[in-house]
């Protein structure tokens, strides 16, 4: 993977906003304590030091009819600052996104595309610092052998269910799902999660023993539910 920062742009939702202030980490472990699946496993960015945070658009693939369908005629219905959520139920061996995409994508203003499948075109991906997450990159395409199934309903990545608009956040770790039901909880212990690190952190610098810190601030209590 080629090394890039992007900034996740200032959102006008609140909710969305602060949880772009927020790493994965604090998020998954948020997650942990309240007893909520969340940490999608196996989808990483495609790009080192892609950031991403929105609510999601979601799409589903399947095979191809014998009349094939679209692959991604739906790119101009999605709203700016929304994550396109892609489940093509984990295959590697066609993609589902690619350059064209990418490229509307940004014009657009859509807050990147997280993908149970693969993508290609990943050197255009990186020209634009357009944030994608997926398992992987593979260049066949899909056409014909994938189509459009569902839009706006409840999809996969992998284990995590992801509803529209439920909210994403990316990084360098990888990606979480945060159910727009509960989201107020998740967010409010991810920050507490966020300063009492921080708070432990600032202790070490200081010359506190790490061990009294962490008991200071009951830090191995902070992921249990």
């Amino acid at each position: 993977m080629t090394e890039q920062t992007n900034t996740i742009p200032e959102s006008s939702d609140p909710v969305v906003a602060a949880f772009a202030a927020l790493s994965t980490p604090e998020v998954s472990d948020a997650l942990d304590a309240l007893g909520l699946p969340g940490s999608a496993l196996g989808i990483a960015p495609i790009s080192v030091g892609s950031r991403l945070a929105g609510r999601a658009f979601t799409l589903r693939y399947v095979p191809a009819d014998l009349v094939p369908g679209t692959v991604g005629d739906y790119i101009d219905d999605v709203p700016p600052g929304a994550v396109v959520v892609l489940d093509n139920a984990g295959r590697i061996d066609c993609t589902v996104w690619g350059n064209i995409l990418t490229e509307v994508a940004v014009r657009r203003g859509i807050a990147g595309t997280v993908i149970n499948g693969v993508c290609r075109d990943t050197s255009v991906i990186r020209s634009y610092r357009y944030p994608v997450f997926a398992r992987s990159c593979f260049m066949r395409t899909g056409k014909d052998r994938v189509q459009v199934a569902e839009i706006g309903t409840p999809v996969s990545l992998g284990d995590v269910r992801v509803r529209p608009g439920d909210i994403l956040v990316g990084d360098d770790d990888g990606v979480v799902v945060i159910p727009k039901d509960r989201e107020d909880d998740v967010l409010a212990l991810a920050q507490k999660i966020a300063d009492t690190e921080n708070q432990i952190v600032e202790g070490v610098r200081g010359g506190a023993r790490l061990d009294e810190t962490r008991k200071a601030f009951a830090y191995h209590l902070l992921q249990r539910r």
